[in-house]
């Protein structure tokens, strides 16, 4: 006796499996960043979501969710962030509260990445204090709300802003951004 059964293929359906996956991993779990500290609780959700961490006094960039340092809970502190091409979402960014030496975050090709995501990295005293350098590319869901809200980041040195198709009025928007941060180098190919 031959058992037959049909195989439905639904790109859809996948897709919002996938989602849901990456939902899963953008959680943040508030008990766990009081037991082990925001910089190791932040470095294992971008690990888990593909991104690669660099943490103060390090020169490389780690990708291996367990090849993370060791050592006393709080002695690593994430001094830079590459989430390119990673499933970092909005939900997953509280994350960054508490991260008190991050000076440097790229922002390639993260389709999860949208105008929710730049405004409360922008929003959080501890980012406003230490991010230095930024970059945000490819990243179709970005707009020019969310480029306007990065004028909160009083320190951002350098900002680099390629690729956003979602940003209609680009010269609006830089200059806004210009006008609150005059010390501002903008690099941009919108």
């Amino acid at each position: 006796m031959r058992l037959l059964s049909k195989v439905v293929r639904d790109p859809a359906g996948r897709r919002h499996f996938w989602g849901w996956l990456n939902a899963v991993f953008n959680r943040v779990d508030y008990e766990r960043i009081k037991t082990i500290g925001p910089d190791r609780a932040a470095a294992e959700w971008l690990l888990r979501c593909g991104a690669q961490v660099r943490f103060l006094g390090f020169e490389r960039w780690h990708r291996d969710y367990n090849g993370l340092p060791t050592g006393p809970l709080g002695r690593h502190k994430i001094q830079g962030i590459d989430a390119s091409e990673s499933c970092i979402m909005s939900r997953g960014f509280d994350h960054l509260e508490g991260l008190q030496h991050l000076e440097e975050v790229k922002l390639t090709k993260c389709i999860y990445i949208e105008d929710t995501c730049l405004e409360r990295m922008s929003s959080m005293e501890n980012v406003q204090a230490s991010l230095r350098s930024l970059e945000v590319a490819s990243c179709g869901n970005v707009s020019d709300k969310g480029v306007i809200a990065l004028h909160k980041l009083g320190n951002l040195q350098r900002l680099v802003l390629r690729d956003l198709p979602g940003v209609k009025d680009r010269e609006k928007s830089l200059e806004r951004l210009q006008t609150a941060l005059p010390h501002l180098d903008i690099t941009d190919d919108l």
